[in-house]
């Protein structure tokens, strides 16, 4: 049992919960407009399709948000100087959520901020998860990476529990204040934190106990002389192609479901939008279970054994929803799905580490780029098209199809935890 006791640095330690918290700005950023999706309808007389096609706005602009600064964060340089690049993604989230309170009544004004916010989403992910990839022991890598990700789950279900509070005291432009409000604190304890003094303390103190550091030092590596030339060194490494597609897969039926939980919810049973907003955060009450737990299981017993066992609980989990008929069976399928639902993730993220750790700030801009941002994108617009003239049916069908069909590049990855070698970059 020691080989799966965790240790670190206590900077690593703390190092962890900021970039934790940092993704619970990502996960309230992109849960606050799934939840008040319905008012948003009615404000501005929109159909499902048209309100995909809204929250599409918002994951096209994650792709240049994830291309430009995966990119920067590796041209600025790794490990500490990383987070400058961070807090300068995270202040566009922090103004877009200001000006979204500010101009909502606009229509120009709100879709120009949905803009704004997705360059910020698309940014601040990939470098929140490089950093934290470089503040820890490779051998330890699932676990740090799955932990940090417990932002994910607090704000699937904080965010509609917040959300309903707010819409019963005022009105749905407010919610996006929540943003600099808990935004602004982060982005100080992250410029305060990571710092190259603090980098080397933990890179010393990996090497004194034959742990493996993530990078050969702090010092600032060779800059790739243009993004083009970066992304094509990205792209040679067969892991990292694949494990877009896989991970495309599984934001296809994510993005597509949680876009419309709420209206689908509301559509389907007699439950009334504050309860179906409650409820659609409930797999965020389990979430952290299934990403800290299978992230460290993939540590030991392998990446590719671990999101096996992930496409198989999203089957599961995902395809009794459509027989949901009362808010206590919405609960309960959406608390199993928690267990699965955030788990793929940061065993993918950290597969991608392995395998291109010199250039893992540009990976993973490449990744949430055509995953979160353009799957994202397409996925909220096809769905919405789909649940208004095929049903909620046909809808979940094609929603599944992504997982299931994530299998096929799965099946080729290599297994870099087991294998505990790095594919070339």
């Amino acid at each position: 049992m020691s080989r799966w006791k965790i240790s670190a640095h206590p900077v690593s330690w703390l190092t962890l919960l900021v970039t934790s918290l940092a993704i619970l700005i990502t996960s309230l950023d992109a849960a606050i407009l799934p939840s008040v999706l319905p008012q948003v309808k009615e404000a501005f007389g929109l159909n499902d399709t048209q309100a995909g096609a809204v929250n599409s706005v918002f994951f096209v602009s994650t792709i240049a948000g994830a291309l430009l600064f995966g990119w920067l964060s590796d041209i600025v340089g790794n490990g500490y100087r990383r987070s400058w690049v961070w807090i300068a993604a995270m202040a566009l989230s922090v103004v877009g959520g200001v000006f979204t309170f500010v101009l909502a009544s606009s229509w120009v004004a709100f879709q120009l901020m949905r803009v704004v916010m997705g360059i910020s989403r698309g940014g601040s992910e990939p470098t929140n998860v490089a950093i934290v990839g470089e503040w820890w022991q490779v051998e330890n890598r699932g676990f740090a990476v799955g932990a940090h990700h417990i932002g994910f789950p607090l704000g699937q279900f904080f965010a509609p529990a917040l959300v309903a509070a707010l819409l019963g005291a005022t009105n749905w432009q407010t919610t996006f204040l929540v943003l600099p409000l808990i935004g602004v604190p982060i982005m100080i304890a992250q410029a305060r934190l990571g710092t190259r003094r603090n980098q080397q303390k933990v890179y010393d103190w990996i090497s004194e106990r034959g742990l493996t550091p993530p990078l050969p030092s702090v010092e600032r590596g060779e800059r790739a002389p243009n993004p083009l030339r970066l992304l094509k060194g990205v792209l040679r490494v067969a892991n990292v192609r694949r494990a877009i597609l896989l991970n495309f897969g599984f934001l296809w039926c994510e993005l597509g479901l949680s876009t419309f939980l709420v209206v689908y919810l509301t559509d389907h049973t007699t439950m009334s939008t504050g309860t179906a907003i409650l409820a659609s955060g409930a797999s965020g009450l389990t979430g952290w279970i299934g990403q800290i737990g299978w992230g460290t299981v993939s540590d030991h017993l392998g990446r590719k054994r671990v999101l096996l066992v992930c496409v198989a609980g999203w089957v599961v989990t995902v395809v009794p929803l459509l027989a949901v008929g009362s808010a206590w069976q919405a609960w309960v399928l959406l608390l199993l799905w928690g267990l699965f639902r955030n788990a793929p993730y940061p065993v993918i993220y950290s597969l991608v580490i392995d395998s291109a750790p010199g250039q893992a700030g540009s990976a993973m801009g490449l990744m949430i780029a055509v995953t979160t941002g353009l799957g994202g994108a397409i996925v909220s617009t096809v769905a919405g098209f789909a649940a208004d003239h095929w049903g909620w049916g046909w809808t979940f069908v094609l929603l599944v199809a992504g997982p299931v069909l994530a299998l096929v590049p799965l099946l080729r990855i290599r297994d870099s935890a087991r294998a505990r070698v790095a594919v070339p970059a």
